[in-house]
């Protein structure tokens, strides 16, 4: 009786989450530089002398080894690129941000095996700037999330109207229409924020990091709140870490 081999294939990728299978075993979800996202299953890896166990975990950036399963892949080697965990975990502010990255990362690529270098690069720079600790937390996570947005097909308009496209700047903001919105397209119920949390939003996504660290905590408070709004707007439900990043 014959068997069709098991297509062998490589990738470095960031794990994004782990779960338990079985005794023994962990399926774990990561996402990978060239494949996507792909979830795949590391056997034995919860034993103590797993050789690989602690390379397989979130916040961790491996080059991996995997064959192609019926249902999920299987890992079959993994070395360690870098580990973010050590550093991330070890300050509330920055792990209560990565877990948030993570999990957006993970929602954002709902279809596996679909390709998302952008993506994957946006992950890999938010876990490096969190791990370096030189720039506030919060930021780096609002920062993660407009580009992340941006990569979905969601950058929120930030100048010119959201919906007739009318040139700005305009004052008031509605998140179902993604963005600031001018006087003749403006919906029922849309908020007012501040001009400068807009500019601080604008310096985020642009990447302009000495106008956004030199914002005010008032400012930031209200800019985390519109993109936390959009952000679940278009996921249609809540990140259940999102409530759990530590803004203080």
């Amino acid at each position: 009786m014959s068997t069709t081999p098991q297509a062998l294939y490589r990738d470095e990728g960031i794990v994004l989450r782990t779960q338990k299978l079985g005794e023994a075993d962990r399926i774990v979800t990561v996402l990978t530089r060239r494949t996507g996202k792909v979830r795949a299953v590391a056997k034995g890896v919860r034993r103590t002398k797993s050789k690989f166990g602690a390379r397989l975990e979130p916040f961790s950036h491996v080059d991996l080894q995997l064959y192609t399963g019926r249902n999920l892949d299987i890992v079959s080697q993994a070395e360690s690129i870098r580990a973010y965990g050590p550093a991330v975990v070890g300050d509330y502010r920055a792990y209560t941000a990565g877990t948030a990255v993570l999990e957006t990362a993970d929602r954002l690529t709902a279809e596996e095996k679909e390709p998302s270098l952008r993506m994957f690069l946006l992950v890999i720079g938010a876990l490096r700037t969190l791990a370096e600790g030189q720039k506030p937390a919060p930021l780096v996570l609002d920062a993660f999330l407009l580009r992340a947005m941006s990569v979905a097909g969601w950058e929120p308009a930030l100048g010119d109207c959201a919906r007739c496209g009318e040139a700005g700047p305009h004052r008031h903001f509605s998140v179902p229409a993604g963005g600031t919105v001018c006087p003749s397209c403006r919906p029922t119920g849309s908020a007012m924020p501040s001009p400068v949390t807009i500019e601080l939003l604008e310096a985020l996504l642009s990447g302009d990091w000495g106008q956004a660290e030199a914002s005010l905590a008032i400012n930031r408070r209200e800019g985390s709140g519109l993109v936390a709004a959009l952000l679940q707007w278009h996921l249609e439900r809540g990140l259940r870490s999102l409530p759990l990043v530590d803004r203080t």
